[in-house]
């Protein structure tokens, strides 16, 4: 069974957020182990500068990295990204756990993206869509996404 994990910056403040993702990590446990790891935001001032903003990417990237599983597929969400629509993204997923990746692991970053070194680990760098989401909202989006395609993989109804 492939293993799934959602590495996010932050934690999930509203219960409606927790209480989505919950929905889907329920439902993912049909087709994959998934494990969610939340990993600390950095703060910081109102106006931050260029070099305060750079630094909590770093630091965030670098728990990041820290909290990867070990020889997984990496797919980070970034604005530069690319779009896939939702068959594309189950035929992309199968296509590694063919090929013999046993875990995937999303990533989505904090409020001011990813560090380049976290990026560097992608084999597939993602975007959701050109437009700007919170990031609670991305991490249902992901969590929808991953169920569909396992739902389309399998042949199931909900992507109809």
């Amino acid at each position: 069974m492939l293993n799934i994990t959602l590495l996010c910056v932050g934690k999930l403040k509203e219960a409606y957020w927790r209480d989505a993702c919950a929905e889907y990590e329920k439902r993912l446990g049909a087709f994959c182990r998934f494990r969610l790891v939340e990993v600390a935001e950095e703060r910081l001032p109102d106006a931050p500068s260029a070099a305060q903003i750079a630094a909590t990417v770093e630091a965030e990237g670098k728990r990041l990295l820290e909290q990867l599983p070990r020889d997984c597929a990496v797919i980070p969400l970034c604005i530069e990204g690319k779009e896939l629509d939702s068959p594309a993204l189950a035929a992309r997923l199968q296509k590694l756990a063919v090929e013999g990746t046993s875990h995937i692991a999303f990533v989505i970053g904090g409020s001011w993206g990813l560090s380049e070194a976290v990026k560097s680990r992608a084999c597939l760098r993602l975007s959701m869509s050109p437009m700007t989401f919170p990031h609670q909202l991305a991490r249902v989006m992901v969590l929808e996404q991953v169920y569909r395609a396992f739902q389309i993989s399998s042949g199931g109804k909900y992507h109809k």
